[in-house]
């Protein structure tokens, strides 16, 4: 069962309030949009395959949030996802990544997730092999006695005593106790590791594709044979090795692929960035224009749904949810080649931040920057807090600063923050000792920070 089979498009929306600030349209949309998701999955098999996802268009700012409602929503849904910046892209004939890498990539996320799930089915197993391959290098096991040895033994005192298997055994479960208990970790043994067998390969003789080049490597790879290397490691290194390795044995890499292309085909969401820098002026004449049209033609079967060739297989685009964004301040949605236009029909425009929004940035959103520091400083067993009247004050030098040199939405505080706290971080822990408890006052932000915003210059250097 998914989040999306218990999720409604309330509770998602109410989902991305926890770490995402205003932008209700915006949400909403994804919202619906991912609930639609189910609801297709859930339709009669002879009208799923005609129902298509509704792509969506975000217009905003930097820093309004477009990418962190994607990528949120991705994670609310446990689904593949792939984020890639469209100004990346090049038209056939320049140099330059193809646009169905943005496939590939969407692929090996998905990839990633499945093996992760399967890795949490069989971790129990996977520790009982790993338990038993440090005991071996810890303590070896004694070969078992045979009925005949035993035999002899008994008739033959002078006979190495059949009692040292029962020594050897208890001493293993001593130590295998001692493992449980977390009390042998810093101590080192011994083990084969698999050593990595992939080729770094050069080609001549002209380009060769991407998908082509995976092919030939994990062809070479696959007919030289695997080799083991030995390793001295601590037992928490050798156990975090070993579980990646037992855990992979115990995986059936043809279902984890089969998975991993019906989830990216069905769950799947790309989100192209920066897709007004592809969008050109129809000014006509040469130059960028004509190879960033041409990269919104290669965009196009993209995006209406077409099949792509993985290394883990044929992946269809059909119903993967297309989220693009731009800022749109130079060009205008209107300049990308109709075709495109018509496959994002859904538009988002994002609103600019404001003073308040600002102030609720630095107070609400579970990984608020308050609370990152705050918890950056615990770890040195320094209490931070913030006075309410102070990040009134710092949400409103963001804001000026943004409306006075360039607005760069929401990452504005992240430098303002950064300003105002690093003398403090650097005297940590020599000037100011653990156990010390720091208030930030209004009174302090505006000495760090109140010549800011009327040094014009000076803003633009340092923010």
């Amino acid at each position: 069962m998914t989040n999306l089979d218990v999720l409604t498009p309330k509770q998602i929306v109410e989902e991305l309030d926890k770490h995402i600030i205003g932008q209700h349209d915006a949400k909403k949309n994804v919202a619906i949009a991912l609930r639609n998701r189910w609801r297709r999955m859930n339709t009669p098999a002879d009208i799923q395959k005609e129902i298509t996802p509704n792509n969506i268009l975000m217009i905003g700012s930097t820093g309004v949030g477009k990418t962190e409602i994607a990528r949120r929503l991705a994670k609310l849904a446990d689904a593949p996802f792939t984020k890639v910046e469209a100004s990346k892209f090049t038209e056939v004939g320049y140099v330059g990544r193809d646009v169905e890498s943005m496939v590939r990539d969407l692929v090996e996320s998905s990839v990633h997730l499945v093996q992760l799930s399967k890795k949490e089915a069989v971790k129990d197993k996977a520790t009982e092999a790993v338990e038993e391959i440090i005991l071996e290098a810890l303590v070896p096991a004694m070969p078992k006695v045979s009925k005949k040895a035993k035999a002899e033994a008994a008739a033959n005192p002078d006979a190495m005593p059949v009692s040292d298997e029962e020594l050897n055994h208890k001493t293993r479960e001593l130590f295998r106790e001692k493992l449980r208990r977390g009390e042998l970790e810093h101590r080192k043994i011994e083990i084969d590791v698999k050593a990595s067998n992939s080729p770094n390969i050069g080609v001549m003789g002209g380009p060769i594709d991407e998908m082509s080049m995976m092919n030939i490597q994990e062809m070479i790879g696959g007919m030289i044979p695997k080799k083991q290397k030995k390793r001295k490691l601590t037992i928490a290194e050798a156990r975090k090795i070993l579980m990646e390795e037992e855990s992979s044995k115990l995986i059936d890499m043809d279902e984890v692929k089969e998975e991993a292309i019906r989830k990216a085909e069905n769950l799947g969401i790309i989100f192209i960035d920066e897709i007004d820098k592809i969008a050109s002026n129809r000014s006509g004449g040469g130059g960028p224009d004509v190879s960033r049209e041409g990269v919104q033609r290669d965009l196009l079967p993209i995006v209406e749904g077409s099949t792509v060739n993985t290394k883990y297989g044929v992946i269809n685009t059909d119903h993967v949810l297309f989220i693009a964004a731009g800022a749109f301040h130079v060009s205008k949605p209107s300049d990308l080649i109709p075709e495109l236009q018509g496959r994002f029909p859904i538009r988002v425009e994002l609103q600019s931040l404001k003073e308040e929004d600002f102030y609720r940035i630095l107070k609400e959103p579970k990984g608020a920057l308050t609370k990152q520091y705050e918890a950056l400083l615990a770890s040195e067993n320094v209490e931070l807090s913030f006075n309410d009247d102070a990040l009134q004050e710092i949400a409103s030098i963001a804001y000026n600063v943004n409306t006075e040199v360039e607005n760069i939405g929401a990452r504005r505080l992240q430098t303002v923050m950064s300003h105002l706290l690093n003398d403090l971080m650097f005297d940590i822990p020599d000037v100011i000792t653990p156990n010390a408890k720091v208030v930030v006052t209004k009174e302090l932000v505006k000495e760090r920070l109140g010549g800011l915003v009327k040094n014009r210059d000076l803003s633009q250097f340092i923010l």
